[in-house]
């Protein structure tokens, strides 16, 4: 099947604004309604999740905990669509909110969605280095307690990984 780049942009545009309500509220649970129920989210460091309940699984437990949780959005730098694979490629910044001393902590992923039609996606692939991530958040939680701001979950992070 054919899909327009205006289609494909639409769709990826409707799909990031669902995404900003999840932020919104914390619920994360309509996440996995965003794709066919056989997608596939390859998460490189997470594994590959197929259909949409092991993709809601997944994404209720990563972004209602520690640091999934604290990031305030995921605003896009750029984004390119390639409408013959039914594809839009971009990059998503990961932004962590002020810990305390006007920090400001981010790490990009580029991301790869299939579009499928009727405004869902067959596939997302997040494609990052985890180790960028890891010490984004670790130094995110060292310095949020060192000024009263974090919570017991960051401080579970900070303590799980020797923090």
């Amino acid at each position: 099947m054919r899909f327009t780049d205006t289609e494909i942009t639409d769709a990826y545009a409707a799909f990031h604004e669902q995404v900003t309500g999840f932020v919104a509220t914390g619920s994360w649970d309509g996440y996995a309604d965003l794709f066919t129920p056989d997608a596939e989210y390859v998460e490189h460091a997470m594994g590959t999740f197929r259909g949409r309940e092991e993709i809601r699984a997944w994404s209720v437990r990563t972004m209602t905990t520690y640091p999934g949780r604290v990031m305030t959005g995921f605003p896009l730098s750029w984004q390119v669509v390639d409408a013959d694979a039914a594809r839009l490629v971009c990059e998503v910044r990961n932004p962590m909110p002020d810990p305390g001393d006007g920090t400001m902590l981010e790490e990009p992923n580029i991301t790869i969605m299939t579009y499928a039609g009727d405004g869902l996606f067959s596939r997302e692939e997040d494609v990052y280095n985890p180790l960028r991530f890891h010490t984004m958040a670790m130094d995110w939680a060292r310095i949020a307690a060192a000024h009263g701001n974090a919570d017991d979950d960051a401080l579970a992070y900070l303590n799980r990984f020797g923090g």
